[in-house]
């Protein structure tokens, strides 16, 4: 057995919280050795990513304090210089960040920021870097690759800014990477060509892998030994093969318990919850029984019909338009109380700008709008605002759609005292309430964003949609940033709410399993376009279009026994949504295969 290219040995690491040191890692000891991926798991909150900066360097001297040993490539870590860790950390040591759009420079564009490592690093000129940051965004299979190099990263969706990361970080090959949910922002079917990207690259230059995931296909796809963290703590450590098959810690158990997988909803008409494990005792939860049933046959609450929305791409000295981004095109839908639609397909394909669309966040180009009955897009600001309080959204990246400034509990608040739905002191009160029913303790309301895990911001942000109790929530990569087993509560949580309350959700994810499990119907997006639609059992069941068919075929399955052969690393390009100015899309004709099920032709 090869020597290990990261140990870690009795590695504890403590905050500076009202003058106290509070441990939030103690004692925790593993291996990398060159080659292998080694994937941490555990639940949002357990230490896995203050693990990764504390191994990188870089948490905050002034607050923070790391003992143990951190022995990297024979060279101890925590007592190199600040300059000899400069010079390791994007080069020989990399990390590819949670949470992509606070990691890049807003002010920069992104092929900037992949270059500047690629000079400092390896000594390129700017011609030079250039052209290898070009390579290194195809190779990621970033769409329209050429274009984007000039893009600042708030353009770009937050699948494709997760791309730059991967690329910024593999751009000087480095022998150790520390991916931090690498791809949680990523549809299944680029997630799995970025997972064989990853393991291509170990093959040729020996890289060891630090994978950070609470996606349990990902780890039986890929994670040669699994850590699995509790609380700061290693609670178990094993063979993936044999950890999945006799998991000891009742955590462990617990975890896998709640992994959604696809096929679990085979023969089941309805969408039904999770029976969850407590991880002290081992004793199941079982969910209530589902009381609502969709009436199909009453007016729905939200019509969509030939919904376009387009952007403008600008150049030369007149900024004249040169070109447009079809981020929607021409798609319509109904929507019932307390019916789940998922719209599911691949990062940048126009589903969060559909969400954004329905609510006016985006104005649309074309089509129409109708909620309770109502035009959205003849309504005037005031009328807008009534309008959002009945529908709400959970937005996509939970840290850039919260406040820093403001406590959560404020934040949650806010929304229930503009509308005059309540006192400040009664609104503190439902805040309380909202923070339990989410999973968090009511007394974290005087805290800020920052203090929270990338996990537990997203639950704020749910408990935030549910503060006015809407009719209908656009839930974008609602549950994506959760760990499995809080996931698996979430999702309960809003079923039980949707049977209570009568919710009807549009359920926004790249995550096929959870749609499995949640949705009613299902449609399927593709470069802006719905290219399949019908009842969740036919598309999962029986998917008709190409592209659904790629979609199934790419999920990954939490098994380590049926883990794929290794795949050719695909060469062709992403179709681009950016059509030149005068561009008219094509009629679409369909089929209708019974029951609801519409396929576009191709």
């Amino acid at each position: 057995m090869s020597a290990a290219l990261l140990s870690i040995r009795d590695l504890t690491t403590s905050f500076r919280v009202d003058g106290q040191w509070r441990d939030v890692v103690r004692h925790v000891s593993f291996d990398v050795r060159a080659g292998e991926t080694l994937a941490i798991v555990g639940e949002s909150g357990s230490g896995k990513s203050v693990t990764a900066l504390s191994i990188m360097g870089l948490l905050p001297q002034a607050n923070s304090r790391t003992t143990g040993e951190i022995r990297f490539d024979g060279r101890d870590l925590l007592s190199l210089p600040e300059e000899e860790m400069r010079q390791l950390r994007g080069n020989r040591l990399a990390m590819i960040f949670q949470e992509p759009m606070t990691s890049l420079n807003p002010v920069l564009t992104i092929g900037f920021q992949i270059a500047e490592a690629l000079i400092y690093h390896r000594g390129l000129d700017r011609s030079a870097a250039a052209a290898e940051t070009l390579r290194i965004l195809e190779r990621v299979r970033m769409p329209a690759a050429a274009s984007r190099l000039d893009d600042y990263p708030h353009r770009l969706s937050g699948g494709m800014r997760q791309r730059v990361m991967i690329a910024m970080s593999l751009a000087c090959r480095p022998r150790l990477l520390i991916a931090d949910e690498p791809t949680t922002a990523l549809d299944v079917t680029i997630q799995a060509e970025i997972l064989e990207l990853i393991k291509t690259l170990q093959r040729e230059e020996e890289m060891a892998v630090a994978f950070i995931t609470h996606d349990m296909g990902v780890v039986a796809e890929i994670a040669d030994r699994v850590v699995v963290m509790l609380q700061g703590e290693k609670v178990e450590e094993g063979a993936t093969p044999a950890l999945f098959k006799n998991p000891q810690a009742p955590y462990t158990r617990a975890l896998l318990a709640a992994v959604p997988r696809l096929g679990d909803m085979a023969g089941r008409s309805e969408p039904e919850p999770f029976v969850l494990i407590d991880v002290l005792s081992g004793a199941e939860t079982m969910p209530a029984k589902r009381q609502r049933r969709i009436d199909a046959a009453g007016a729905p609450l939200l019509e969509v019909a030939g919904l376009s929305t387009r952007f403008d791409v600008r150049s030369g000295v007149f900024s004249r338009v040169s070109a447009r981004v079809h981020a929607v095109e021409n798609i319509s839908f109904a929507l019932h109380a307390g019916e789940t639609l998922a719209l599911v397909g691949e990062s940048g394909c126009g589903k969060s700008t559909t969400g954004r669309s329905i609510l006016r966040l985006v104005e649309p180009l074309a089509g129409s709008i109708r909620f309770e009955g109502h035009d959205v897009r003849a309504l005037d600001r005031e009328g807008l605002r009534r309008a959002r309080q009945r529908m709400q959204m959970i937005f996509q990246d939970p840290y850039a759609s919260l406040n820093p400034r403001k406590t959560v509990g404020g934040a949650i608040a806010e929304p229930i005292i503009v509308h005059g739905l309540a006192g400040r002191a009664e609104a503190a009160e439902r805040v309380g309430a909202l923070l339990k029913r989410v999973g968090l303790s009511p007394d974290m309301a005087g805290r800020f964003p920052h203090e929270f895990s990338g996990g537990q911001r997203q639950r704020l942000c749910i408990a935030r949609a549910l503060a006015l109790a809407p009719k209908l929530i656009v839930a974008d990569e609602a549950v994506s940033a959760l760990d499995v087993s809080i996931k698996a509560q979430i999702i309960n949580l809003m079923m039980e709410l949707q049977d209570e309350l009568g919710l009807a959700f549009l359920f926004i994810s790249h995550d096929i399993a959870v749609v499995e499990r949640i949705s009613h119907r299902v449609a399927v997006m593709y470069l802006g376009e719905i290219v399949e639609i019908g009842p969740r059992a036919a598309i999962i069941d029986h998917p008709a279009h190409p592209y659904t068919r790629r979609l199934m075929a790419a999920v990954p399955v939490p098994d380590p026994a049926r883990r794929r052969p290794a795949r050719a690393l695909s060469t062709s390009d992403i179709p681009s949504p950016v059509r030149s100015a005068d561009f008219v899309p094509p009629l679409r004709r369909w089929r209708d295969l019974g029951g609801g099920h519409h396929v576009m032709e191709e």
